[in-house]
C-alpha cells in the first residue's frame, strides 16, 4: 500500500464521526487486518479510500496505535453507512475501503556507527 493513501485519501472521516466502526472486532462488515489490509489498499486508488482522521492528540494516538485496517464499504450494514454518508461530501458509494489505523513504512536502518567519522 502506498504509504501516501493516508494523506491522499479521496475523503476523510473525522475519529467522532466514525465511533460507530468500534469496536472494529465486532464490525458486521469484511473487515481486513494488517497484511491482507495493506494488499487491498494497495490494490485501490488513493480516491476510492476514506481514511479515519483524529480529532484530537488522545484519537490520533488511538489510531497511531491501531493495527493498518480496512473495511469494505460495500458490507457495511445500513445504518452505519447512512451515518458516515451524513458525514461526507461524496456520497458513501463512491467508495471502496475504509482506513483506520496508518501502515508502519520501511525505513533504512542506520546504526551509530555511521556517525563516528563525522
Amino acid at each position: 500500500m502506498p504509504s501516501k493513501h493516508y494523506y491522499s485519501a479521496g475523503e476523510s472521516v473525522e475519529y467522532g464521526t466514525a465511533t460507530c466502526l468500534f469496536p472494529i472486532d465486532e464490525l458486521e462488515a469484511t473487515v481486513l487486518q494488517y497484511r491482507d489490509a495493506q494488499l487491498a489498499l494497495s490494490a485501490v486508488d488513493g480516491e476510492a479510500v476514506i481514511a479515519i482522521s483524529p480529532t484530537n492528540l488522545a484519537t490520533a494516538y488511538k489510531l497511531g496505535g491501531h493495527p493498518v485496517t480496512a473495511i469494505r464499504v460495500d458490507s457495511l450494514p445500513a445504518d452505519i453507512s447512512a451515518t458516515l454518508d451524513r458525514a461526507m461530501d461524496d456520497g458513501i458509494e463512491a467508495f471502496d475501503l475504509i482506513q483506520v489505523g496508518k501502515r508502519n513504512q520501511s525505513i533504512p536502518n542506520h546504526s551509530l556507527t555511521e556517525f563516528t567519522d563525522a
